[in-house]
This record gives structure tokens, C-alpha cells and sequence, in this order.
């Protein structure tokens, strides 16, 4: 099952006020407009996951994540379990109260015959102290199907029997003070509010300056509250269009961002984000058994509520583009013609049963950056063209756009330099190209260290510098790494920053042939990864023309 669930590493489903919050919302919540509306919510499993991974807590009772990003296909109702988490979050026990002993009971203060009783050890939950809750919507005179939900279950559900509720289209007022309010943007950059939950649905959509401004004020208002608030939000999307910047499309690279850290055991500055994102895969969809099978990885549960042959229709459907079709219905990233990489080719040399040991001959690729784009090492193995990323510097993905901070990151030289010298110390490098761009002193010095060690130089003068500003040079050296992924001459490790870079990168057509950008001048979506290990390899190449892998045995001589 494709499937992204970025987690922290101390999550455990025993330790949440997620089970009393399953109880409460099968007990009191119905389905708002549509074609069950008023019927009982019965959760999946897949949702009720969801619920109990959002209302995880620490050994302090205090909830893990601050942030929930649920990704699945359309018509899998994600805005109807929005807007159960908001009424969780205005009328039910969502805040820790306490350890269970075991046997203890929570009743609802109303009177309406709910009753759950703890487990030992289950934490115990209570209301929020004055609950303030803002759903959003992307339009103007538009309440979204997260507050309709909201809406009807306190006007037609059970709820609607709570004593001194008080809903309106624009806004409800709660029993013993509090609110829930949907806001537009407009609305919500002129409140300066005190936020306990937000709601941004379809967060896919949030894609020009004011919604995304929108999504900024409400989130700093949400961390103006008091440690112990537990404050958090929530983000359901549909997978979003690449380069379009959306909030989604933010959210999912700190969400990659934190998995690569983790699975390298390297701290994240910010993983308080639970990210859960499912995704059907498809190659040829031209293939309907291959399409169905990916319809229901997409879907998961939910395809229980879902018209499979319907789908089939949709995705099918002329008057549609395919790459609209995989997003909405397989939650899947869309490839474009202008990708540098195919993504299937890429996924087909991925070997993780291969890698580089020490002392083994290689040619290494360096491309560097100070400040707003990556500075990446990789390295290529002489015999075989096997490709692995050794280190990659860049600017976490949560790292603030605006105020005083926001340009204040910038690459650790330091580290680099050491990284580099490593490098040379573990293997035998028989060339290294490196770009000089922003780097040219260190170029000078390792030239002065390490330039007369390698066997192949980039130029006779200036052994490491191969510079990328270069059109054919540069041409040549892409179109040799392409034509080895497409057709087996490298392999790679499946490492995910590596493998992000390069699907990230973009053809350029120039007058002497294709290169690579970004998918825009200010993209977030790095490639810097993807043009060292162009230069590895092309390294490598000319390695091999020369003759440099009979001599796999040979010992490099210190230059003092």
C-alpha cells in the first residue's frame, strides 16, 4: 500500500486521548450534507487510526503533534471527519486530564447518555478552556463542507440537544463561553484571535498570496496561546499541482524533510507534524486492471462508500487532463513532460543492496550555494557507476520566509569542508569535479590539498574546478547521466534526498540542447543534489576513458 506516515519516534497508539475520542464522535456525530446526511458515523479503520495518531500524547500528557496533515483522493470524506475533529475540539474531553488507574468514567456533562470508561494507564481527557475555533475557506461568502458539518450536526444531530448552544451560518456560539467561527481570508487577517484549532481543508487550493497569508496569521495566532493550550491544527488536501507553492505542497516537503532526517537519525528542527498520505500508483493507466488495482491502494477504506466502475468513467473521461485525473483520484504527484527523469526509470535503479565501501576508487561531484538553494556531495563508484549521496546541506523546509530569521540560514562551510576531507580520506578519489560558483576559495585550498592526488583532472590547471555555466560541457554531461539512468548504466541507493532532487529537476531547452532548472527561479524544490551527481558521474566517464578502472588497486600519494 503506497503510503507516507510520518510519525515521532516516541508515537505509541496505547498512550492517546484518540480512543475516547473515537467513542465520543460515533456516539454524537452524524454525517452532514450529502447523500448520508443525518446517518450515524461509524469510523474505518484507516480514519480511526487517524483520530488515534492525532490525539497521541507524551509521558507528560501533552499531544505530540501540533499540526495533521491527512492527504487522500477525492470523495473520501475528508472534510466530514474535519469537521468531527472540530466538534471534538468545541464540545468533548479532547485535553489530557490525567493517568487512568483503570475503571474511571467520563460522562457527558449534558446528560445525554455518554459514558466511557479508562483503561489503566489510558489518559484521561477533558474540554478546552475556552475553545476558539476557526475553519477556513478559500472563497469569499463561502463556508466550506467542514463548518456545513459543523453546522448541521449542532442544528439536526444529537448535539443540537446541548444546553446553551448557539449556531449560526457565520458563526457558533458555545455553552459556557467560546466560539467556532469560518473565516475567509479577508476575514482572518484582520483578527488578531486566540485560536485552540483551525481547519485548513483542501489545503491544495491555498495557493495565491492571500490564502497563504491566511494560513500564516491563523497559524502564528494558534502559538499564542499558553504551553498546555495544545493548540494544533489540521490540513486535509487532494495531492497538489507541482510549483504552484500551495500550502499543501509546503506542508509535504517538511513532511519529507522530517522522514529523511529520521531514517538518517538526524535531529529535525520541527517534528510536531503528523503527516498521513495515501497515494494509488499506476504506469500505464491506459491499463484498466492496472488502474483499478491503483484505484483501490488509493482509496483504501473508503472505497466502501465509493463507485470503483464510477471512478474508472472519471479517469477515463476525454474532457479531463490525465495528470488532473492522477491527482484527484489517485492522490498521486503528476509527472510532466518537461521532467528531466522519469520517475519510473529513476524508481528502476534504485539498488539497496549495493554500496560504497571504504577504500573502494570513486569520482566525486560537488555543487554548491551559500544561502536559498542546497549545497550536495555525491559519489560514484569507478567499476560499476553505482551513485550514492554523501552529504546534502539546505535550508530546512519550515524555516521562516518572513522576519528577522528569514535570511539568516546559511550553509555550514565548516561541515563541508570537513565532509570533503572526509571523503578522501575513505575512499580513493580518482577525480573530483566540483563546481566553483560561491566556492571558490575552498576550491583553491582543496586543489592545494587534494588536486594532486586524483588521476583525472577537469582541467590541467585547475584539476577539481568543472564548471557548470559551460552549455555543451554541461549538455553533454546531463545527456550522458540521462541516457545511464534510462538505460542501466548507473545504479543508485533509493536514497530519498538524492531521489527528490533529481525527479525535482525540470528540461531546459537551450540553443545547444537540454539542461536542467528548477520547476521556477524561487522554487522551494531543490535539484542541487541531481547536478553533483551529474558531475560524479560524468567524472566517472572520463575515468573510464582513460583508463583509471584497470587500476582499481592503485594507492594515492599524499601531496604535502
Amino acid at each position: 500500500m503506497p503510503r507516507q506516515l510520518v510519525r515521532t519516534a516516541e508515537h505509541d497508539r496505547n498512550r492517546s486521548l484518540g480512543w475516547l475520542a473515537i467513542a465520543w464522535m460515533e456516539y454524537f456525530t452524524v454525517h452532514g450534507p450529502g447523500d448520508v446526511q443525518g446517518q450515524p458515523v461509524v469510523l474505518t479503520d484507516e480514519y480511526a487510526g487517524f483520530v488515534v495518531d492525532v490525539y497521541a500524547v507524551d509521558g507528560r500528557g501533552r499531544l505530540l503533534y501540533d499540526s495533521a496533515f491527512l492527504s487522500r483522493p477525492k470523495g473520501t470524506d475528508k472534510s466530514g471527519q474535519g469537521g468531527r475533529f472540530g466538534l471534538f475540539e468545541a464540545l468533548g474531553p479532547a485535553r489530557f486530564a490525567g493517568w487512568a488507574r483503570g475503571g474511571e468514567v467520563y460522562e457527558d456533562p449534558w446528560g445525554l447518555g455518554f459514558r466511557y470508561v479508562y483503561s489503566p494507564g489510558e489518559p484521561m481527557g477533558r474540554p478546552v478552556v475556552s475553545p476558539f475555533l476557526r475553519i477556513l475557506a478559500t472563497e469569499e461568502e463561502q463556508t466550506g463542507n467542514v463548518y456545513n458539518t459543523i453546522y448541521f450536526n449542532l442544528t439536526e444531530g444529537l448535539l443540537s440537544d446541548v444546553p446553551g448552544i448557539d449556531p449560526g451560518m457565520t458563526r457558533v456560539f458555545l455553552p459556557g463561553g467560546g466560539e467556532i467561527r469560518p473565516s475567509t481570508a479577508a476575514a482572518s487577517s484582520k483578527d488578531g484571535g486566540l485560536e485552540t484549532w483551525s481547519c485548513f481543508d483542501e489545503s491544495h487550493l491555498y495557493n495565491t498570496p492571500p490564502l497563504r497569508q491566511m494560513y500564516k496569521t491563523v497559524t502564528r495566532n494558534l502559538r499564542k496561546r499558553k504551553d498546555g493550550a495544545g493548540t494544533w491544527f489540521l490540513e486535509t488536501t487532494t495531492m497538489f499541482a507541482p510549483g504552484e507553492e500551495s500550502v499543501a505542497e509546503r506542508t509535504y516537503e517538511l513532511a519529507e524533510a522530517i522522514r529523511e532526517g529520521q531514517e538518517r537519525g538526524e535531529p529535525v528542527r520541527r517534528e510536531r507534524l503528523l503527516c498521513d498520505h495515501r497515494w494509488g500508483e499506476c504506469e500505464d493507466p491506459s491499463d484498466e486492471d492496472q488502474l483499478r488495482a491503483a484505484l483501490l491502494e488509493a482509496y483504501g477504506d473508503a472505497i466502501a462508500w465509493n463507485d470503483l466502475d464510477g471512478l474508472v468513467d472519471e479517469f477515463y473521461d476525454t474532457r479531463t487532463e490525465i495528470g488532473d485525473s492522477r491527482r484527484y483520484f489517485l492522490n498521486a504527484e503528476t509527472s510532466h513532460e518537461n521532467d528531466w527523469i522519469a520517475r519510473k526509470d529513476w524508481v528502476e535503479r534504485a539498488d539497496a543492496t549495493k554500496s560504497i565501501a571504504d577504500g573502494e576508487m570513486v569520482a566525486l561531484g560537488f555543487d554548491g550555494s551559500v544561502r536559498e538553494d542546497s549545497t550536495a556531495l555525491v559519489v560514484c563508484r569507478i567499476s560499476d557507476g553505482h551513485v550514492e549521496l554523501v552529504d546534502c546541506w539546505e535550508k530546512p523546509a519550515d524555516w521562516p520566509d518572513e522576519g528577522p530569521k528569514a535570511k539568516a540560514w546559511q550553509v555550514d562551510r565548516a561541515a563541508v569542508d570537513a565532509t570533503v576531507s572526509a571523503a578522501f580520506e575513505r575512499w580513493q578519489v580518482a577525480a573530483f569535479y566540483a563546481d566553483p560558483a560561491h566556492w571558490q576559495d575552498y576550491l583553491d585550498r582543496w586543489t592545494q590539498e587534494f588536486g594532486g592526488r586524483v588521476l583525472v583532472r577537469a582541467v590541467a590547471g585547475r584539476p577539481l574546478e568543472w564548471w557548470t555555466n559551460r552549455p555543451k560541457a554541461m549538455v553533454a554531461a546531463l545527456e550522458r547521466f540521462e541516457d545511464a539512468v534510462r538505460h542501466g548504466g548507473m545504479s543508485h541507493d533509493g536514497g530519498s534526498t538524492l531521489s527528490r532532487h533529481v525527479l525535482n529537476a525540470k528540461r531546459r531547452f537551450s540553443r545547444v540542447g537540454v539542461q536542467i532548472s528548477k520547476e521556477h527561479p524561487s522554487s522551494h524544490r531543490k535539484i542541487d543534489a541531481a547536478m553533483a551527481a551529474t558531475l560524479a558521474y560524468e567524472a566517472r566517464a572520463d575515468c573510464v576513458a582513460a583508463g583509471v578502472d584497470q587500476m582499481l588497486d592503485f594507492v594515492p600519494v599524499r601531496v604535502y
